[in-house]
């Protein structure tokens, strides 16, 4: 695609230091991407279409090596610590300086798209490249302007990514080799080291996440969001394994998004204009807007095939459990035009536990729901991650913690405001985990059961049952369900042992105030007062 005139396009690379490269690729078309791709030995075609790459030595992102650049705008502003990592802005400028060098006399590939569907929060980001691959994530991931928009195209924010370019640690202050820096003053995300697509999706996302709260009081989300046919917006909050992206893709409501969303009071808006879905034991039964979603013009990242094929075996986690695939949101038939919504009717935050104590379903108090909120949790189970043998609490702050540049008291407390403005939201917490026995005793509960419970909420089918307190927890469950055996609404009925359900609560509970303890400081009464009451 050719967009203004050579000058034009070449005076945006000029600005940046870019002005020794070879070849540069401006906004290619998704096929023409997938052409450079296989010409330059990229990756390969599936037989449904997509196109297969492999990101190298890192399949994830690297959290230890996320930056942010600490400077007057940030010093008093970003939550530093395990997840904001100081990088000095002189530092900054050097490395700058040598990755510009690098890439000067590559072959290159920008791509012009933007973030936020809502257009008074819209964001322009120019995503320039050393592969075909990423330069297509880029099309498929962030939302995609009109050939008129791109004509006066000038970019807020500006992603270099260099991967096969490496820091030296002792010299320009970064872990290790691979690095991603963001500097909010120069809106700038440097990306070397790693060709790990997720890196440009979460730097934009960490971006948002200081931006729009700190700027325009909106809260950021990671969330998914849908649309009834009443025009009812619903989220869902939820860590890897919960069922977010499952759960959200309902054939009776329509997808505003699967990951990334902010809330202004009147509005649910995405950030993006794709979906990065994980698919390992990926299944057209279980998931068929995902599955039918990877075709022409779908990336998808680490996987393997069947032998002797170019059929994607989505079993296989021989390169890692952390296989992606990367399409264009509208590759899903049923979805908002344009992927904005109402303020949400129903919240539901989805963890996956496995020590089988909390209800399948259960309706919080805005206090609790700022507690659960802030806490994120979920739990692991043996064989998710080397080393685990036994389920382990996990916690992440705002379901999100590792992308949060502020402190997440505060998106804690513009949650429980933005209750408070709008008092018939409706807040759930959803156990998409065990029942009757922790991991290893119970069984999973089914997902016709989860979905019942949801769409029960979704439908008002739960706003006039009789409802059960949980002495530990607090938690209101209710005691029926259409299509749900009311045996296991209250969990610890569903356990033989109730002994040992008691001792496990008790656990669960103490894991969730510790975990509270490092958010206590810079919590009001109100948050703290929801705690579980460990006995």
């Amino acid at each position: 695609m050719t967009i203004g005139t050579l000058e034009e396009k070449k005076s945006g690379l000029y600005a940046l230091g870019l002005n020794g490269s070879t070849k540069v690729h401006w906004n290619l078309n998704p096929a023409e991407l997938v052409e450079q791709a296989i010409l330059r030995g990229e990756g390969s075609l599936c037989d449904n279409g997509a196109f297969a790459a492999d990101t190298g030595k890192f399949t994830g992102r690297s959290p230890k090596d996320k930056f942010v650049v600490c400077d007057a705008l940030t010093e008093n502003s970003v939550w530093w610590g395990e997840v904001n990592i100081k990088f000095d802005p002189e530092k900054f400028d050097k490395l700058y300086d040598k990755v510009i060098h690098y890439l000067n006399g590559k072959e290159l590939f920008v791509k012009d798209s933007y973030a936020c569907a809502a257009p008074e929060y819209r964001l322009n980001i120019r995503v320039i490249s050393e592969s075909a691959f990423q330069s297509l994530f880029a099309n498929n991931l962030f939302l995609r302007p009109t050939p008129e928009e791109l004509t006066n195209f000038e970019p807020d924010w500006k992603i270099i990514a260099a991967p096969s370019f490496e820091a030296d640690p002792a010299i320009d202050g970064t872990r290790q080799g691979n690095f991603a820096i963001v500097n909010f003053t120069k809106k700038i995300i440097l990306i070397g080291g790693t060709a790990y697509t997720g890196e440009i999706k979460k730097g934009i996302f960490s971006v948002l996440n200081f931006v729009l709260p700190h700027e325009h009081n909106v809260l950021s989300m990671h969330c998914s969001a849908n649309v009834g046919k009443n025009g009812d917006t619903a989220i869902f909050f939820g860590l890897s394994g919960t069922g977010k992206t499952t759960l959200s893709s309902d054939p009776e409501r329509r997808l505003i998004g699967d990951d990334e969303h902010g809330w202004d009071g009147k509005q649910v808006f995405n950030f993006e204009g794709g979906c990065y879905a994980k698919v390992i034991n990926l299944s057209k039964k279980n998931e068929p807007q995902i599955f039918n979603a990877i075709k022409f013009g779908a990336l998808v990242e680490n996987i393997n095939f069947v032998k002797g094929t170019r059929t994607i075996d989505y079993k296989d986690d021989s390169k890692t459990e952390n296989t992606r695939t990367a399409y264009p949101i509208d590759f899903i038939d049923n979805i908002m035009e344009p992927s904005l919504g109402t303020a949400p009717k129903n919240i539901f935050f989805l963890a996956a536990d496995a020590f089988g104590v909390l209800p399948p379903i259960a309706k919080l108090s805005k206090a609790q729901a700022m507690f659960y909120f802030i806490s994120g949790y979920t739990a692991k189970v043996a064989g998710t991650e080397a080393g685990v043998k036994e389920p382990s609490p996990t916690f992440s702050a705002c379901f999100g913690q590792v992308f949060l540049p502020l402190h997440p008291t505060k998106y804690a407390e513009m949650l429980g405001h933005k209750l408070q403005e709008n008092p018939d939201i409706n807040v759930w917490l959803v156990n998409t985990g065990w029942i009757g026995g922790a991991y290893g005793v119970g069984e999973r509960i089914s997902l016709p059961y989860t979905r019942s419970l949801i769409t029960a909420a979704l439908d008002g089918k739960l706003n006039n049952v009789e409802f059960v307190q949980d002495p530990i927890f607090n938690l209101s469950m209710p005691k029926s369900c259409p299509n749900v055996p009311d045996e296991i609404l209250y969990p610890r009925n569903a356990w033989k042992d109730k002994d040992a359900y008691d001792q496990k609560a008790k656990e669960l509970a103490n894991s969730f105030n510790k975990n509270f303890e490092k958010f206590s400081d810079f919590a009001g009464a109100e948050i703290k007062s929801a705690a579980p009451k460990a006995q």
